[in-house]
């Protein structure tokens, strides 16, 4: 056996750490002395401390790594799939806010322009769709599975997409958390769930890249409001995916129409 010292040395880990798992149950010394409580480990602990170590360095909390000792392998390995997912999406962030950081450094030392947006004024034509609305939070995983949810309810009334889906946003308010949201799919067909779209004017621009980076197309549109304050926002705002997952090969190549109805004053 080895003292509490000795167990740092070969594992690389240090005793004050050791001694933090031992206080959390999450490692504890095969035994301690009666008379004078020092810690001995065994040879075989120092897989299991590899393991903390392991699951420590894929961004497990101590307290989710104390639940994961617990599970059989397979249970386990269902967790490592869910935090990879999670560390995937955290390094899409990342990298998405690199980019921009990136581009505002070259902006700002006067060896790059910031992206141009183009808007105009078009007129929406009315459309027939078959849409669904909810109440969700702006996060991918929704937004995906409301899509995926109003594709299989269109095919279950035998509708076929006749053009690029759309979301519109209905709340008074944006909020991440919580906003009243309708997907809707352009079709031909007539059904007593299908509905017609009226025509309106809008001010547009489209965006090209990754969804996450649209407040720029956004922040156009606002601009121009500005500039021509003889128009204003008369209806829910429109996303509309032209080139979506399907047709992008990378999320630089996705765009997005975004619309706002407006009126003359």
């Amino acid at each position: 056996m080895f003292t509490i010292g000795e167990f740092s040395k070969l594992s690389r880990v240090s005793a004050r750490m050791l001694r933090h798992y031992d206080r959390i149950g999450l490692l504890s010394p095969a035994n301690v002395g009666e008379e004078n409580g020092y810690r001995y480990y065994e040879a075989s602990q120092l897989n299991t401390l590899k393991q903390i170590e392991t699951w420590k360095c894929y961004g497990f909390t101590l307290a989710q790594i104390s639940d994961l000792c617990r599970l059989l392998p397979e249970e386990q390995l269902h967790w490592l799939h869910v935090q990879r997912d999670r560390l995937d999406v955290q390094i899409r962030d990342l990298q998405r806010n690199l980019r921009r950081m990136e581009n505002e450094i070259r902006f700002m030392e006067g060896t790059e322009m910031l992206r141009e947006y183009h808007v105009i004024i078009m007129e929406n034509p009315a459309q027939k769709v078959f849409g669904l609305r909810r109440n969700i939070s702006m996060k991918g995983q929704e937004i995906h599975a409301l899509i995926q949810e109003m594709k299989k309810e269109a095919e279950q009334r035998g509708l076929k997409q006749a053009g690029p889906l759309q979301m519109v946003y209905l709340d008074e308010e944006f909020s991440h958390e919580n906003t009243e949201v309708e997907i809707q799919m352009q079709v031909n067909s007539d059904h007593p769930d299908v509905k017609t779209m009226p025509a309106c004017i809008c001010a547009a621009t489209t965006h090209t890249g990754p969804l996450k980076e649209v407040q720029d197309a956004y922040g156009a549109i606002c601009r121009w409001l500005q500039e021509h304050p003889e128009y204003r926002m008369a209806g829910p705002t429109i996303e509309r995916y032209l080139k979506d997952e399907k047709t992008a090969r990378t999320p630089e190549e996705l765009e997005t129409g975004i619309l706002f109805p407006i009126v003359k004053i």
